[in-house]
C-alpha cells in the first residue's frame, strides 16, 4: 500500500508540472505569434537600410566627401565589443548557451581584448567566465520601439568613435522559423563591404547557413552595382550633416532589427521546450500510471492469497 501511496504522490506532483508547462506554452505561443509579426514587418526595411549602409561604405572608398568615421575602419584593431542579445529567462531549451558559445568562439576568432555590452540576464554569465562586461541593459519580452535601445546603441557608437572600441558586433540569434533558430555574430562597426568575414550579412536573409561570404558579397554587389555605381546620391545641405544623422540611425536599425530576431527566437524555443517538457510529462505519467496498476494488482493480489490461505487453514 506504501508503494502504491508514492506512485500516487508522484503522478499528482508530475501532472501539476504539467499543467505549468503547458500554460507556459501557451504564453510563450502568444508572445512568439507577436513577436515573429514584428521581426517579418521590419526585415524589409532593415535589409534595405542595411544595403544602404553598404553602398555609402562603397562610395566612401572613392569619394572623399562622403567619407564618416562610422563607415571607416580604424588601422589597428586593438579592442572591440559585442553587443550580447540574451534572455531574461531560462526554461527554452539550449537558446542561451547556443548564442553564449557563438560569441566565446567569435572572441577566440578575433584575439583581441574584448569587451561584452550584455542586454538580457543570462549573458552575464560570461562575467564568471572572465570576460570583461562593460554595460548592461534591461532587455523587454516585447520591444515596441527603436527608441527602447537608443542608450545601448549610442554606448556602442561613442565607444567606435572614441577609439574605445576598433570594431562592434552584434551577437544574436537569427530567427529562421519557429522550429529552428541560428546563433550569429554579425559585424556593425565600421561597415566595409570587402570585409573578410563569415559573419557579415545582411540581418534576417533567410538561414545564414546557407549563405556563404563569397554569396553574399556577389549579391551585394549585384543588387548595389558596386562595380561601376550605377547611381549616387545627393546630400542636402551637405554630406556630413546628413551622414551624422543617417549612418548612426541605419546603425541602431540593425541592432534593432538583431533584437527583434533574438525575441522571434527566444519565444519559439521556449514554446518549443514547453512542449516537449508537456510531452515528456504526459509520457511520464501514463509510465507510472502503468506502474501503479501493477503495484495496486500486485497488492489485490497479495490480499487475495492471504485470505485464501487464511479460510484453508480454518478449514482444515
Amino acid at each position: 500500500m506504501a508503494k502504491t501511496k508514492e506512485i500516487s504522490r508522484r503522478i499528482k506532483s508530475v501532472s501539476s508540472t504539467k499543467k505549468i508547462t503547458k500554460a507556459m506554452e501557451m504564453v510563450a505561443a502568444a508572445k512568439m505569434r507577436r513577436a515573429i509579426e514584428a521581426v517579418l514587418k521590419t526585415r524589409t526595411y532593415a535589409n534595405l537600410s542595411w544595403e544602404t549602409v553598404l553602398h555609402l561604405a562603397a562610395l566612401a572608398e572613392k569619394k572623399e566627401e562622403i567619407r564618416h568615421p562610422l563607415l571607416s575602419p580604424h588601422a589597428e584593431v586593438k579592442k572591440v565589443a559585442i553587443i550580447l542579445i540574451t534572455s531574461n529567462r531560462g526554461m527554452c531549451g539550449g537558446y542561451n548557451s547556443a548564442i553564449i558559445a557563438k560569441a566565446e568562439s567569435s572572441v577566440k576568432k578575433h584575439k583581441v581584448d574584448t569587451d561584452f555590452i550584455i542586454t538580457g540576464r543570462k549573458g552575464v554569465i560570461l562575467a564568471t567566465r572572465g570576460y570583461e562586461i562593460a554595460a548592461e541593459f534591461e532587455k523587454t519580452d516585447i520591444l515596441s520601439d527603436s527608441r527602447e535601445i537608443t542608450p545601448l546603441v549610442k554606448l556602442a557608437i561613442d565607444g567606435f568613435m572614441s577609439g574605445k572600441y576598433d570594431k562592434v558586433f552584434v551577437a544574436y540569434t537569427d530567427f529562421v522559423n519557429p522550429a529552428k533558430q541560428v546563433p550569429r555574430v554579425k559585424q556593425i562597426l565600421p561597415v566595409q563591404i570587402d570585409e573578410e568575414d563569415e559573419y557579415l550579412g545582411i540581418v534576417g536573409e533567410g538561414s545564414p547557413v546557407a549563405l556563404t561570404p563569397e554569396m553574399i558579397k556577389d549579391k551585394e554587389k549585384k543588387h548595389l552595382g558596386i562595380n561601376g555605381a550605377t547611381f549616387e546620391y545627393i546630400f542636402e545641405p551637405n554630406s556630413r550633416t546628413v551622414l551624422d544623422v543617417m549612418v548612426p540611425r541605419l546603425i541602431e536599425t540593425q541592432v534593432y532589427q538583431a533584437y527583434l530576431e533574438a525575441n522571434a527566437s527566444e519565444h519559439s524555443a521556449r514554446m518549443t521546450a514547453m512542449h516537449q517538457a508537456t510531452d515528456a510529462a504526459n509520457d511520464m505519467v501514463e509510465e507510472l500510471t502503468l506502474f501503479y496498476n501493477k503495484a495496486r494488482q500486485a497488492g489485490i493480489t497479495a490480499e487475495i492469497a492471504e485470505i485464501s490461505a487464511g479460510a484453508n487453514a480454518l478449514a482444515e
